[in-house]
């Protein structure tokens, strides 16, 4: 039966060879996913049916038939499902019809306000009744809001600095020039980090920035772009350092990793290297370095010879790491262990559902406590009331499944439980969150970057890049505005001071 399904399908493929509308091609792909799941589901009946009529256990056979069908469902849920983390719930019961709003209404803006008053023509200045002249209504307006913007322009600034001498002719001084990135450098200070926020905080590339101070009138090419960025982050390197002293400072650290790809280099087979970000964070601070690969060895670098507790997913490397550093210890993400759950719940609906709503009890007990403003102490005995009870039954439910280790749900129940100790740790500690949201969230800049830009094309440019990021979205958790910071540091490093981090001035950040 399945080697006349695969013989169909051939068939049904190669008709399909010369075919290059996606839509085409697409709806086969979904036919073809149908059958062979029909087909399937058949193949395995037929066995169970065989496997009676030889009297073999059959329970055996269900599970093999159960774990066969979740990995068809997955299949076709990654084919042609919407990728989401969100479960559907019931539909509420009907309330009465509300009027449909049409819009958000005027949003809150923090701009100053100019005012301009606008005047009637001479010749517009007569009574409509009698004919009389129109006098001013001192005082009388009619208002209304409008936002607008002031035109942006380059100019081609020279400076003239005046010299001074003495009768006696024995002394000659010249007023100060103003401070430069690099010694006879033709772009100003704020150029320079107008460009490090467009590439870094706004994700723009610099072929698209010099396009568009092209538009402005400013003939610029992307090089000379990037030689402004590079003499700026050879002023404020210290602060990369800085910033990662500052969080690893921390009690609690959160740790992840994406891919980056350096475009100047190429694997064996011909690809784009990949690089990766680390990124380390703990509150309103976070850090990255880019490494060339994943292994202990750049773990421990980024780390440093911190000892306190780091807040991760399952990645192998955390664990590895733990065994050369007795004095660390690892907890571990509940919004990782709820994923594996959602993902084996869209093929198996309703399978889940009570290790979920566990899961999502435990979130609803850290949202009151953040709603709260608790401090640690206080969110520990809250934690240490209602979660601890959840824990317990969690740790029940996944005892009482009854799945093979290779199915879905037997892969998802062996990762949370690989990952116990690390999960339970938020309850000895008020400090340490159940997830690692947090330091995800600080990737999502790099991701956006890296899918403008596609990368660094050197090196030293996923240096600068780890530098700016850090930086920028450092700037970002403080309340800090970018370019305010980056100007003061500029400025602190070309004098020779002590940079220092952003918000520091307003002792937000020790």
């Amino acid at each position: 039966m399945l080697n006349d399904a695969r013989l169909v399908n051939a068939a049904v493929v190669k008709s399909f060879e010369h075919e290059t509308d996606v839509a085409t091609l697409r709806e086969a792909l979904r036919l073809l996913a149908l059958e062979n799941e029909r087909l399937v589901k058949l193949n395995l009946e037929l066995q169970k049916a065989l496997a009676e009529a030889k009297g073999d256990r059959v329970e055996q056979l269900e599970l093999e038939i159960a774990q066969l069908q979740q990995t068809v469902a997955a299949r076709n849920q990654k084919l042609f499902g919407d990728s989401s983390e969100r479960r559907p719930h019931p539909a509420p019961a009907a309330e009465p019809a509300k009027p449909k709003q049409t819009g958000h209404g005027p949003r809150k803006q923090d701009l100053p306000i100019v005012e301009r008053v606008h005047e009637l023509d001479v010749a517009d200045r007569v009574c409509t009744s009698c004919g009389g002249e129109l006098a001013e209504w001192v005082g009388q307006f009619e208002e209304s809001r409008e936002i607008d913007m002031v035109e942006r322009r380059f100019m081609d600034v020279l400076h003239k600095r005046k010299k001074y001498r003495c009768k006696c002719g024995g002394c000659i001084e010249t007023a100060p020039a103003p401070r430069k990135l690099m010694p006879g450098g033709r772009y100003s200070i704020d150029i320079a980090i107008s460009i490090v926020v467009g590439k870094y905080g706004n994700h723009m590339p610099l072929e698209r920035t010099a396009r568009s101070l092209g538009e402005l009138g400013l003939v610029i090419d992307s090089q000379t772009l990037w030689d402004q960025i590079n003499a700026l982050a050879r002023i404020i390197a210290p602060v990369h350092d800085a910033l990662q002293l500052a969080v690893l400072a921390a009690s609690v650290v959160g740790a992840d990793e994406t891919h980056w790809k350096l475009l100047g280099y190429k694997t064996p087979g011909g690809k784009t290297k990949r690089w990766q970000v680390w990124a380390i964070t703990s509150e309103g601070v976070v850090c990255y370095r880019m490494k060339a690969g994943r292994s202990v060895e750049e773990a421990a670098d980024v780390l440093g010879d911190y000892r306190g507790i780091v807040m991760c997913d399952g990645y192998a490397v955390y664990s590895s790491l733990l065994k050369q550093r007795p004095g660390m210890r690892l907890a571990n993400c509940w919004a990782h262990v709820r994923r594996k759950f959602v993902e084996v719940d869209e093929n198996e609906p309703g399978r889940c559902a009570e290790v979920l709503d566990l899961i999502g009890k435990l979130f609803e007990v850290e949202q009151r406590a953040r709603d709260g403003d608790l401090d640690y102490d206080a969110v520990l005995a809250l934690r240490r009331t209602e979660s601890a009870p959840l824990i317990d039954a969690i740790h029940r439910w996944a005892l009482e499944q009854r799945v093979l280790p290779s199915s879905p749900l037997g892969k998802a129940i062996a990762y949370m439980g690989g990952l116990w100790d690390g999960l339970k740790l938020f309850l000895e500690h008020g400090a340490v969150p159940v997830d690692n949201n947090a330091t995800e969230r600080a990737l999502r800049g790099i991701v956006v970057g890296r899918k403008n830009h596609y990368g660094s094309r050197s090196q030293r440019g996923t240096e600068v890049a780890a530098l700016f990021y850090s930086v920028i979205e450092t700037c970002k958790l403080r309340d800090v505005d970018p370019y305010d910071y980056l100007r003061d540091a500029t400025y602190a490093g070309l004098d020779g001071e002590r940079i220092p981090l952003p918000g520091e001035r307003d002792h937000s950040l020790v």
